[in-house]
């Protein structure tokens, strides 16, 4: 690790064959907290190379229990977080909305890190019990269009860094690897990124597989559209500018997004939302998102009839059904 800290201070850069090595080394207790946290420090005040990032993300893949769920057409609506925002939590309930509206998910998430509170936070507070069961994977799927993938239980190597990423709590970049590496490899990807940087570092990794995608960067920052202001769509056809006003939407406050400052918070917006009883702003961002993941299935459909879609299950109820439906199970 020595000689790995000299490098990073000298500036230099890590060869994707590297990178692979020095986070399975991680990942594996080669190294002690320390050298893990200094690393993970040092390695934060600097831009990632695509190769890094490829290795990285090859050697957490390997590492991880995969999940085969053959005859599912799967999107994944997941970000990286780190964007220090705090919002509520919108890609999970734009993944039910999805869910509700006839797709079928398989929404990777983990704890809140750098943030309040993260997808299975959530999930876990309302009910949700994680499982790695495929049989009972598939039973989610089939009976509600959407399963949780619960990133601890699918990446047991994280345990080594789980602890160290919750004393620094700050984004580091495990948060970019998260999205790359659902372990059910979705066919479909709706992935919002905190840079602008990273959105065409994963595009240039997603030229090289067979998966549809959108990679979402709001230009204020957010991990997800948000309609306070511009964001980029990065997807297989190329690279999209919209302005809120665009959707024939209205651009709204940040205040508007706040997520609570505990997880008995968070799940009370959350609850309220999927009920349908969301405000205008907290139903027009889901829906949004859930529309733009549903064009990502569909590219050759409009905006406004992915919208009606998404809307016609958060108000319809059908993300409702969906979210009950897999609680019960």
């Amino acid at each position: 690790m020595k000689k790995i800290l000299a490098h990073l201070f000298e500036y230099k850069t890590f060869t994707q064959e590297e990178a692979y090595k020095i986070l399975t080394n991680i990942t594996t207790g080669k190294y002690d907290s320390h050298q893990i946290a200094a690393f993970m420090s040092i390695y934060g005040m600097r831009s990632i190379r695509v190769e890094e990032l490829s290795g990285f993300r090859q050697a957490m893949y390997d590492l991880c229990n995969k999940v085969e769920l053959p005859g599912y057409d799967l999107i994944d609506l997941c970000g990286t977080g780190g964007d220090g925002k705090n919002t509520f939590n919108i890609s999970t309930l734009a993944s039910f909305i999805v869910a509700g509206a006839g797709y079928q998910v398989a929404k990777h998430g983990n704890v809140g890190v750098s943030s309040g509170c993260g997808s299975s936070n959530v999930m876990e507070y309302l009910g949700y019990k994680f499982t790695t069961n495929v049989s009972e994977l598939r039973r989610q799927l089939d009976e509600t269009n959407i399963c949780f993938l619960h990133a601890p239980l699918f990446h047991p190597a994280m345990k080594t860094v789980a602890p160290i990423r919750r004393a620094l709590g700050v984004k580091t970049f495990f948060n970019m690897l998260g999205p790359l590496t659902n372990p059910a490899s979705p066919k479909y990807q709706a992935v919002g990124v905190f840079s602008l940087e990273l959105a065409r570092l994963y595009n240039y990794l997603y030229q090289s597989t067979d998966k549809q995608y959108s990679i979402i960067h709001a230009l204020d920052g957010y991990d997800e559209i948000s309609l306070t202001g511009d964001f980029k769509i990065i997807d297989n056809q190329g690279e999209k500018y919209y302005k809120v006003e665009d959707l024939e939407l209205k651009p709204i406050q940040a205040a508007s997004l706040a997520g609570g400052d505990t997880v008995e918070e968070a799940a009370k917006i959350f609850h309220t939302i999927i009920h349908g009883e969301g405000n205008d702003i907290q139903n027009k961002v889901v829906s949004t998102n859930a529309a733009f993941a549903i064009k990502t299935i569909h590219p050759e459909k409009s905006f406004s009839d992915c919208y009606a879609k998404a809307q016609d299950s958060l108000m319809g109820l059908k993300a409702l059904s969906s979210f009950q439906k897999l609680i019960k199970n």
